[in-house]
């Protein structure tokens, strides 16, 4: 039986009371295949008042099959959801750590407030149905409107546990991280965060940099700017290197993707096989899709454009069973209090003539900044804003595929002797799927192995 440990006198930063062991037993759901253990923990809900409400993490463990394990890896798969435990047991995860188990424990646990997709630790009671990614407000009353909108769905969800609802934002998860290091034991922790794990990441190195020893970003990107403004349009540039990439290959003038852009723009595009129209953002966001998916794609894209232009969007159409236009969860309560959002229509137009400015074929499509259109009027503040990396950490790790690679090596800047493994390709994170980033990646835990800068796999 998985019995409770309780760790109560955790507080914001460094603990010095050593917290008690794990008492690890079968896992909710059974050990499957590869033999996953799990222990549960209490940590206070709201992490300025550790004496307070607690709540239930569920930790699991693929114990090393070393005699003498040289310690333990975190591991976030991302999301943010709050099914870790069942992805390292039934769909992959362990397979990939199998080399690294053979000299560490790999560790993980399920997400408070099971965000997105519940999991077996304490779950915010909250249901997300998905919705058509917002149009971009033309004036204040339209801005207005969405933000009612937003706070409505939100404030649904916010009645059902406020203090958890305003306490799952990454630095609050990165509180927890810091309550399993303790419980393990381990002096320092070494961490591998993929996709927005690496956030998770980033709040942790910010909060805790003098008990970090091996950190590990995966197909993530910058959280950890100093001035989120000037960062914006670096996110965007970023965004834009996918078309950028396909009009190098089709050897074609972005003029012609501009044109449909801005005709789209003053009246949207029927697009009659999937029963709706797009107008120049959605034409963008959906391009984007497209593009993301590398020179396999880059045929439909340039036959999708083609028919635009000549008065039906359907090329464009994602393929079922996605929704026909493009698409966002409506919005997540770790997303919606970890990023700005514009406070008004004045600083929205702003943001968005700067990344106009610096990325014209893609503008704030496909960026952070346009996702959090789904979280302006949220009914409580950010809690985990952007900030630079402090002094004292030790070397970082990051991987990344294209776009992801220019933002995340904007994190590994701030700390110097930091190494990066970069795959020339389309995807999304490496560790998984990357045999050669994998052994990068390996041998930094397990041997303090830092890869040059820009080693490629």
């Amino acid at each position: 039986m998985v019995k409770l440990l309780t760790i109560a006198a955790l507080a914001m930063n460094a603990v010095t009371v050593p917290a008690p062991s794990l008492d690890w037993g079968e896992c909710p759901g059974g050990p499957g295949e590869v033999g996953i253990e799990c222990a549960s923990m209490q940590v206070p809900v709201d992490w300025d008042d550790p004496g307070g409400r607690q709540l239930t993490l569920m930790v699991g463990r693929l114990r090393s099959t070393a005699a003498n394990p040289q310690g333990s890896v975190l591991v976030n798969f991302g999301g943010p959801m709050g099914m870790s435990i069942d992805l390292m047991r039934s769909y992959g995860g362990a397979e990939a750590f199998a080399g690294l188990r053979q000299q560490m424990d790999i560790v993980t646990w399920d997400m408070r407030g099971g965000p997105n997709v519940p999991g077996l630790s304490t779950n915010l009671d909250c249901e997300w149905s998905g919705a058509r990614l917002p149009r971009l407000p033309r004036n204040q009353a339209e801005f207005d409107r969405l933000a009612a909108a937003n706070r409505a769905v939100a404030s649904k969800c916010q009645a059902k546990d406020p203090q958890l609802f305003e306490s799952m934002d990454s630095a609050s998860q990165a509180h927890d991280l810091e309550a399993i290091r303790q419980a393990l034991g381990e002096s320092k922790v070494n961490f591998y965060g993929a996709s927005y794990g690496g956030f998770l990441a980033q709040a942790y190195a910010r909060l805790y940099p003098h008990h970090v020893r091996a950190l590990v970003l995966d197909g993530t990107w910058n959280h950890s700017a100093a001035n989120w403004d000037r960062e914006l349009p670096k996110l965007a540039r970023d965004v834009q290197s996918f078309l950028t990439r396909y009009f190098d290959w089709c050897k074609c003038s972005p003029a012609q993707w501009q044109r449909l852009v801005a005709k789209a723009s003053r009246t949207p595009i029927p697009a009659p096989a999937a029963g709706t129209t797009y107008d120049g953002n959605d034409l963008r966001a959906l391009g984007l899709q497209l593009a993301r998916r590398g020179p396999e794609a880059y045929p439909k894209l340039t036959q999708a454009i083609k028919q635009a232009l000549a008065g039906d969007a359907s090329g464009f159409t994602p393929a079922r069973p996605n929704p026909p236009y493009p698409y966002t969860p409506t919005p997540g309560v770790v997303e919606c209090t970890d990023w700005p959002r514009p406070a008004n229509q004045r600083e929205l137009q702003r943001q968005v003539r700067r990344m106009e400015a610096a990325a014209p074929y893609t503008g704030a499509s496909g960026t952070i900044a346009y996702a959090m259109l789904s979280c302006v009027g949220w009914p409580v503040p950010v809690q985990n804003e952007p900030a630079a990396l402090p002094k004292g950490l030790p070397p970082l790790l990051m991987a990344g595929n294209w776009s992801e690679y220019d933002s995340a090596a904007r994190v590994i800047d701030q700390v110097p002797g930091s190494g990066s493994v970069y795959h020339d390709g389309p995807g999304h994170t490496l560790y998984m799927v990357n045999a050669c980033a994998r052994a990068k990646i390996d041998a930094y835990f397990a041997d303090g192995v830092v890869p040059p800068r820009g080693i490629r796999c």
